[in-house]
């Protein structure tokens, strides 16, 4: 079986992207986890100076394999390989809650930004993901508190954010599309067409939403 392209919602991604309008002709970027480079291939395509870095070197090949060679180089998202304030944005998708240090990441990431630069990021609520991986996907706790060591509600984001002199902002991007409605049927099964009726997290209020999307700019 071919592996999957992106594990996150890339269409969801990619609005939120566009709904910031951050993006400009020069703006040199970085991509902290970027797998196996969907979205990199993205921002490429579409113009922009745009690298990335990931953990795991298998994916990078895959994604060699999938869309030809990127600008992916193999480190973590603490010890970043870069000088201070080289990038204009900085990003990460499904990340930043598998970041055990949270803080030592957001030193980096603000170390690399330039002054007035922003991190956007996508990460999934604290609250609902507990909901979702217990009792929808029926994983042990432990597991899922282990793969998910830096989970984060609305309030505690904001303050771990502010604790690094980022202004942060959550932006409402709909996130049910047949990438979500075919994770959702992978782990509910035939339950998940009448849970979304009922309970669809993109009328959810920001604090309850499933996934956060976040635009935080260095102060």
């Amino acid at each position: 079986m071919p592996p999957r392209v992106n594990f996150g919602n890339l269409e969801s991604n990619i609005k939120f992207l566009n709904c910031t309008g951050v993006l400009n002709e020069g703006a040199k970027i970085l991509e902290i986890g970027s797998g196996r480079g969907a979205f990199l291939h993205h921002l490429r395509t579409s113009g922009y100076d745009a690298v990335g870095v990931d953990i795991n070197a298998q994916y990078i090949q895959e994604g060699a394999a999938i869309f030809g060679e990127l600008p992916i180089r193999l480190i973590d998202g603490v010890d970043l390989p870069f000088d201070d304030s080289q990038f204009d944005i900085v990003m990460s998708f499904d990340l930043f809650e598998h970041i055990r240090d949270s803080d030592a990441h957001l030193r980096e990431v603000s170390r690399v930004l330039k002054e007035g630069g922003i991190y956007l990021l996508q990460t999934p609520n604290q609250w609902t993901n507990f909901i979702f991986a217990i009792l929808i996907r029926r994983r042990q706790y432990a597991e899922w508190h282990s793969e998910h060591c830096s989970l984060h509600n609305y309030w505690s984001a904001k303050k771990r954010f502010r604790k690094h002199d980022f202004d942060i902002s959550f932006y409402d991007i709909p996130v049910v599309n047949d990438f979500f409605k075919k994770k959702l049927r992978r782990f509910a099964g035939p339950m998940a067409l009448p849970l979304l009726r009922v309970f669809n997290p993109d009328n959810f209020p920001l604090f309850l939403r499933t996934n956060f999307y976040i635009k935080a700019q260095k102060q």
